[in-house]
Order: C-alpha cells, then sequence, then structure tokens
C-alpha cells in the first residue's frame, strides 16, 4: 500500500468518526429544555422554555407546551412575547387533586405560542409563571410539540429514564429539590397568594401591593426631614444671633 493511499484511508476513516460523532451529539444538544431545570419544592419560579430550530430550511411557527395533570399547578401566568399569539387552556382534571390551597378540579392543561418564527440558527425562550410546585414529587415532566413552516410535526414527549440516560426525544423536565431551611420556597421575586378558592379565580386576580401604605410611609419620612431640616435652620438663627450680640458688646 503506498503512502498516499494510506492518508487517504486515514483522512475517510476520521472523517467517518467525526460525522457519527457529530450525528449522535446534535440531538442532545438541541431538544427543547426549561431553564432554570430546578426549583424548590412548595414554591413559586418564573421557567422560560427554551426552543432550538433544528431545520436549516424551516423555520419554527407553533409551540405547544403540555401540563402535569397529576400534579396540577394552581397559579399559571404567561409573559407576553412581541410576535406570538398565546393560547391557556384549561381542563377539567381527571380526578380532583387536593393541595393547600383546596380542592383543584381544573388546571391549566396547555399552552400554545403561536404566529410568531423561529428562524434556522436560532432559538426563542418563552416564560411562565408558576406555583405552588408540588412537595410529593421530586420531577414535574411538560411534555412539547415544535411545529415547522413546512408542516413537520416534532413531539418532546419522552419521560426520564429510570438509568438516567437521555431519551431519543426528551420532554423538558423540571427538577424539584427540598425547600431550603428556613424559607418558605418563595422565590425573592415572587410571593405566593393568601387564599386562593379556585385556580380559576385566581389566574385573573394577582396580588397587589397597598399604595395607600407605601405612601403614607414616605410622607412620614419627608414629614420627619423636612422638620429636622427646620431645626438645624433655627440653631443656627441662633447661633448666629449670639455671636452677634457678642460683637456688638464688644464695640461698645
Amino acid at each position: 500500500m503506498s503512502l498516499s493511499s494510506a492518508c487517504r484511508r486515514a483522512v475517510a476513516v476520521t472523517a467517518g468518526v467525526t460525522a457519527l460523532t457529530l450525528g449522535l451529539a446534535l440531538p442532545a444538544l438541541a431538544h427543547v429544555t426549561i431553564n432554570p431545570g430546578s426549583a424548590e419544592q412548595g414554591g413559586f419560579s418564573k421557567v422560560a422554555f427554551r426552543v432550538p430550530n433544528e431545520r436549516d430550511d424551516a423555520s419554527t411557527n407553533k409551540v405547544e407546551v403540555a401540563f402535569p395533570t397529576d400534579h396540577p399547578l394552581p397559579f399559571v401566568s404567561v409573559k407576553p412575547l412581541p410576535g406570538w399569539e398565546v393560547k391557556v387552556t384549561e381542563s377539567k382534571l381527571p380526578k380532583p387533586v387536593t393541595t393547600e390551597y383546596g380542592e383543584i378540579t381544573e388546571a391549566v392543561t396547555k399552552i400554545t405560542w403561536s404566529g410568531g418564527k423561529i428562524g434556522p440558527g436560532q432559538f426563542q425562550e418563552f416564560e411562565v409563571s408558576m406555583g405552588a410546585l408540588p412537595k410529593d414529587t421530586d420531577h414535574l415532566v411538560f411534555p412539547a410539540t415544535q411545529t415547522y413552516s413546512g408542516g413537520e410535526v416534532v413531539k418532546w414527549d419522552d419521560e426520564p429514564k429510570a438509568d438516567g440516560s437521555e431519551p431519543e426525544r426528551p420532554a423538558p423536565v423540571l427538577k424539584l429539590t427540598p425547600a431550603s431551611a428556613g424559607g418558605d420556597g418563595h422565590g425573592a421575586a415572587s410571593a405566593a397568594p393568601a387564599a386562593a378558592p379556585s385556580a380559576t379565580a385566581t389566574l385573573a386576580a394577582p396580588s397587589v401591593v397597598p399604595v395607600a401604605a407605601a405612601g403614607a410611609d414616605s410622607s412620614d419620612g419627608t414629614a420627619r426631614l423636612l422638620g429636622g431640616a427646620g431645626l438645624l435652620a433655627g440653631l443656627a438663627g441662633l447661633v448666629v444671633g449670639v455671636l452677634g450680640l457678642r460683637r456688638g458688646n464688644r464695640v461698645s
């Protein structure tokens, strides 16, 4: 075998191994994910469903995310995304679920974003605020469906494998960890509603910080500041007056 033939064969083998490696790695890098990937049990969290476009000749124009019905979430809200229409679907649960907010018979079961565009080589994040996260499971699965402009539909709905290996079409999974010591599981940017008579009612009733109380504290602080400034001005005038009186006595 000549040296040139050996070199050509080595290059071909190397190229084949590289192509095989890339082919195996791409599916793991491009699937739909949830970020951050973990949250505290019993708390509220804002997450983003990150959707990359895998095709070179088509755009993603529709994304559907299914919500768990065995561990329904009483409070779900969606952040508007320019260029995309959003539809939140509420459905009756297969069976009622009892939570700390009472019995839930209906909950959000699917969110659909459509009308937008994720071009080749791009990704988009769809943000959702949700809670209270269940305390009796260590993860939640959110099967996703991705639709392309050419009509292709890709389902990301494979459950996590028991051995820890990644399935072919993994569904987004949110891992739930025990609440930190001394905490109640709520993030700094969110707070749990005081009461929840029903999941549907609370979706349209966000908590509101009392403006009057905040204004009263501000007015009281301003009044104290002005009063202190007036007292200092009075003391300054008194000192000037005393100095002037002493100066007058010396001249006379």
